[in-house]
């Protein structure tokens, strides 16, 4: 079993209760804290949003991001697109949720993954709550069975975790997620969790939270596709310190805000490593632009080409397609400026050509499956982080017979 830090008073269940047509498949999870927390979402920017998106930005914006004890989830089915139906099978996941945990029946939040189109099987969904919430436990394993529920087309779970030590306490950040495909900037179809025992209130979850994202689920993608049920939770039960503790200082809250992130970009990357067909995961480092955003914007562009990704596929070092993409991000800069590089092989350097050994590099490319193209474009202060794959036979067969 993985070596995995559990934030304190939360309880984990995975359970297989027949959402897919894979028999034995885990496919119902619940996330559970012994006390009320604090919580904070990110969701998908589609006009088409499902069920479990409205349900869950509804209740945390009607209770203020406050007194949260848990989190339903369940994959085979996104719940999407299924009008008036598909909101109250969503509200009743959530009701049950807590009626089973003996918790107050607004008190979960609910997200879900998988085909849309198709009306929840409710009462597949109420036994696999109840097995769910019998088997609870805060051990490792559980926490791995809670991942492995989330997964659609993932080959393997995605966990993240940091601890924190501090005077008063030490505080843990415990993140799971799922995700391979219909991924792309603004987030996808994909889900993650980060549930810790610090004390932070709602408000300061929000900030935090979203510049988790933006430096990480908005930095990954796929083929660009931004999904219907695309949701990042966190929620904080405060139960790493004393209730008598006092308030939590500036030092901690930048430490936590830190860790977050982290646990949010490990779990990005894992996505983008996991996803659909891959043979590569590419990291794309962009520098020198005038801002953050415009170094995001440019490895966008980079990140959703097809020539690019295919080019990687087939190890061709093609820097020409890299070089023209971000040309046409729309985030000025001088040619004469630009240069890049491939797992700190130089291809073009400040507008020019670099005079190198193709065939080295294209056998370096297929060779290794993690590759890091880094592309300078002028000396600013800007600069990201960017997660992409190439795109491969794999992927093409998969999509095409996803529901058939």
């Amino acid at each position: 079993m993985a070596e995995w830090d559990l934030a304190a008073g939360w309880r984990f269940a995975g359970v297989a209760c027949g959402m897919r047509n894979d028999e034995g498949r885990r496919d119902m999870a619940l996330l559970v804290s012994d006390v009320p927390a604090s919580v904070a979402g990110v969701f998908t920017t589609n006009l088409v949003q499902a069920a479990p998106v409205k349900v869950s930005r509804s209740a945390i914006a009607d209770h203020a991001g406050r007194g949260f004890r848990g989190v339903v989830i369940c994959s085979g089915n996104a719940n999407a697109c299924t009008g008036t139906q598909g909101l109250a099978d969503a509200t009743e996941m959530r009701t049950l949720a807590a009626v089973r945990c003996s918790a107050p029946e607004e008190s979960f939040l609910v997200a879900s993954t998988g085909v849309i189109g198709r009306k929840l099987p409710m009462e597949t969904v109420r036994r696999g709550i109840g097995s769910a919430a019998a088997s609870l436990a805060a051990d490792a394993a559980s926490l791995g069975h809670a991942a492995e529920a989330i997964m659609t087309t993932d080959t393997r779970v995605k966990v993240s975790t940091r601890r924190l030590e501090n005077a008063r306490g030490a505080i843990t950040l415990t993140g799971l997620a799922k995700g391979a495909a219909m991924i792309g900037p603004n987030m996808a179809t994909m889900l993650a969790c980060v549930v810790t025992d610090a004390p932070v209130d709602p408000a300061h979850l929000k900030t935090a939270l979203t510049r988790a994202v933006d430096r990480s689920f908005h930095c990954v993608l796929v083929e660009g596709h931004t999904s219907t049920n695309d949701t990042v939770f966190v929620l904080a039960n405060g139960l790493a310190w004393p209730a008598d503790a006092g308030p939590v200082d500036a030092a901690t809250l930048e430490a936590f805000d830190q860790a977050l992130e982290e646990v949010c970009r490990d779990l990005a990357r894992a996505i983008a490593e996991d996803a659909e067909g891959a043979g590569h995961l590419v990291v794309l480092e962009v520098r020198g632009t005038a801002d953050e955003q415009s170094a995001r914007t440019v490895a966008r562009r980079v990140a959703e080409s097809p020539l690019v990704k295919t080019a990687v596929h087939g190890a061709d070092p093609n820097w020409g397609r890299v070089v023209s993409a971000a040309g046409y991000a729309g985030v000025p800069f001088n040619e004469a400026d630009m240069s890049l590089e491939i797992d700190g092989i130089p291809l073009f350097r400040a507008g020019e050509p670099v005079d190198f050994d193709a065939r080295a590099v294209s056998a370096h490319m297929r060779n290794n499956r993690r590759l890091t193209f880094t592309l300078t474009l002028g000396s600013g202060p800007g600069q990201c982080t960017f997660y992409t794959c190439d795109m491969t036979e794999e992927y093409i067969r998969l999509n095409a017979d996803y529901t058939t």
